[in-house]
């Protein structure tokens, strides 16, 4: 089992807790990704939304490719996984921005393709929201332009959403950059069976996990492609010395307080995404579904969970803590050497 973990460009991921000491701030991301990179984390999840879908609309939200530049010169070992929305990049230039990111971080940069579901944040930005289906479409057609100018000189391309003829991109990428995606209508499953290399999920319980992965290779198979290179959860982990001690902190987290102020985003997330499980209020405290898995209480209690869905097909888990810091290494002391 791998680890990552999410890079908070929202500062904390509790929508209900106004104590959290991790910030939204450049400084506290170059100092939690350095220690995670030492701490033996794998890889970090960069989230991209221009509004805080955490704390609401109001509040600040950093850019997720300046952080996912920045990361990518600092770091040395962790793989920076930045999500990309095709709607707000122009894919030409994209290719190229992923090519350089590819020579400066020593081909530790991926994508992680998100057809978009915020309609709210694309108007404010002044971006097309196209139904659902549409979405997945252009990502797809998307992936393929960039992996065309990756690794076609010249490119020439036509298709429903983009023509090119006689294009150029050099320097290429050494090797291709990975590309994650994660969906659950049967339009996302089909589109991301075709261009993706790694399938992401929200939490879960191990059946729905187990039942995801079978159906991903099984996709996977039938259109006679290579087998899935991996498969990721987005997980909210809660260690404590105790299962009370867990209990106690959740029921502490999932408290809603001000549900006014992040409405919108629940409608437009559930409305627009076609998830294939209702998400609660309360499993909506933290993002990404990330309390379904049920990874709260001691490390072995813990440990014993991510054993039974590593049987299932998972090979890493993302994961979302609060207070972030102190958090992520205490996961890497006492959780971490029990999976390995």
């Amino acid at each position: 089992m791998k680890f990552g973990y999410w890079t908070p460009v929202f500062g904390s991921w509790l929508r209900n807790v106004d104590d959290d000491t991790t910030a939204c701030s450049w400084e506290y991301i170059k100092n939690l990704t350095l220690n995670a990179e030492n701490l033996g984390y794998s890889l970090t999840l960069v989230p991209e939304l221009y509004l805080n879908d955490i704390k609401g609309q109001k509040a600040p939200a950093l850019d997720a490719w300046a952080i996912a530049n920045g990361l990518a010169a600092i770091t040395s070992k962790i793989e920076i996984l930045a999500a990309l929305r095709p709607q707000y990049h122009q894919v030409a230039l994209t290719a190229k921005k992923i090519a350089t990111l590819a020579q400066i971080s020593n081909n530790r940069f991926s994508i992680n393709m998100v057809s978009a579901w915020w309609a709210e944040e694309a108007r404010q930005y002044g971006i097309d929201f196209d139904n659902h289906d549409d979405r997945y479409a252009l990502t797809e057609e998307y992936t393929n332009v960039l992996r065309g100018f990756w690794s076609n000189t010249p490119f020439n391309f036509k298709g429903k959403y983009f023509e090119f003829q006689d294009s150029y991109n050099e320097p290429k990428p050494s090797s291709l950059p990975l590309v994650y995606a994660g969906g659950e209508s049967e339009q996302g499953r089909a589109s991301i069976t075709r261009f993706a290399d790694k399938y992401l999920m929200h939490g879960g319980t191990l059946e729905e996990i187990r039942a995801k992965i079978k159906d991903m290779n099984e996709r996977r198979d039938r259109a006679n492609l290579e087998p899935f290179k991996g498969f990721g959860m987005a997980v909210y982990v809660i260690l404590r010395d105790s299962e009370a001690e867990a209990k106690k902190e959740l029921e502490r987290i999932i408290n809603i307080k001000n549900w006014s102020d992040y409405e919108n985003s629940y409608s437009n997330f559930t409305g627009n995404s076609n998830l294939d499980v209702e998400i609660s209020k309360m499993e909506y405290s933290v993002s990404n579904r990330g309390l379904r898995a049920n990874l709260i209480g001691t490390a072995e209690q813990i440990a014993e969970k991510l054993r039974a869905y590593e049987e299932a097909g998972l090979n890493l888990v993302i994961i979302q803590c609060a207070n972030m810091k102190e958090e992520l290494e205490r996961i890497a002391k006492e959780l971490m050497p029990l999976l390995r």
